[in-house]
């Protein structure tokens, strides 16, 4: 699966771990005004997965511009100094 590449196996296990006990909560306590606690506490560890998610993304495509940039830079040395044994 695509999306579980950018959590670790921890992460993921603390999801899992999350959303089992706020479904038992949820049974337990039932529609009442402590649902709300346990609604806000799991969107807070929701939002934090999305976060780590989109930080993942953002590493790899950095990743990725600084190896092309490396690529480029590597190759235009090759170059300046092969120009430089020539002369």
């Amino acid at each position: 699966m695509r999306l579980l590449q950018h959590f670790s196996p921890g992460a993921v296990v603390v999801m899992a771990i999350t959303f089992v006990l706020f479904s038992f909560a949820l049974v337990t306590t039932g529609f009442t005004r402590d649902l709300l606690l346990e609604t806000a506490v799991f969107l807070v560890s929701v939002k934090l997965m999305l976060m780590t998610h989109r930080n993942s993304k953002a590493a790899n495509a950095m990743d990725a511009k600084l190896d092309r940039i490396l690529e480029a830079v590597g190759h235009d040395q090759r170059h300046h100094d092969h120009s430089n044994r020539s002369a």
